[in-house]
């Protein structure tokens, strides 16, 4: 008799965003085809079909799904492990930077699903929500900490959250976070009204 897991007790919804998640954030939404994601899922082809309506729509939830999870995680853990503006805005990049280390990291999942997206395709809308977020994310933290031009420094530290990441992926470098602290640290610093 064949053992269950708890993974296959999951509703088919969630077993298929769980497959395309660990696939297309591993091989790429490109290059995996859905038939892997079914197959990853144990669900058949027409429970694709009747809960997403085409691969478009599943990697649409896929990226969500992370866009979702990465806002929850940072909202959290800016809340709870940071006091002051200050500390709140540098330590988006110590967050930022624990997902550097964890097995399997290969990077930002928007960056590596836009690399091929057609424009005006579902990945280019969901990327550019996940952007706007992130950019806000940082307006948001710069006037908390009272700098002069909030939009400017919010500008300053995209670049480097973004820098951080592909180096960290695509150098191997983990450390890559405390060099992006430590120059958002500059910026920070350099920004805050005197």
């Amino acid at each position: 008799m064949p053992t269950t897991t708890t993974k296959d007790r999951l509703p088919a919804r969630e077993r298929l965003l769980a497959a395309a998640n660990e696939l297309f954030y591993e091989q790429g939404v490109h290059t995996v085809g859905i038939d892997r994601v079914i197959e990853r899922a144990g669900v058949a082809k027409a429970t694709l079909y009747s809960t997403f309506g085409s691969k478009d729509e599943l990697v649409r939830a896929y990226l969500a799904a992370r866009h979702a999870a990465a806002q929850d995680r940072m909202t959290r853990e800016l809340a709870t492990r940071y006091h002051t503006p200050r500390e709140r805005l540098l330590g988006v990049f110590e967050i930022q930077g624990e997902s550097f280390t964890e097995p399997g990291f290969r990077g930002c999942a928007f960056i590596s699903a836009s690399a091929e997206a057609r424009p005006g395709s579902t990945i280019v809308e969901a990327a550019a929500e996940y952007r706007a977020w992130l950019r806000s994310l940082f307006v948001d933290l710069a006037k908390e900490a009272d700098v002069a031009d909030p939009q400017r420094l919010a500008q300053q530290l995209v670049l480097l959250y973004d820098g951080a990441g592909i180096a960290a992926w695509m150098d191997r470098d983990p450390g890559a976070a405390n060099v992006a602290r430590a120059a958002a640290t500059a910026l920070v610093d350099g920004a805050v009204v005197a």
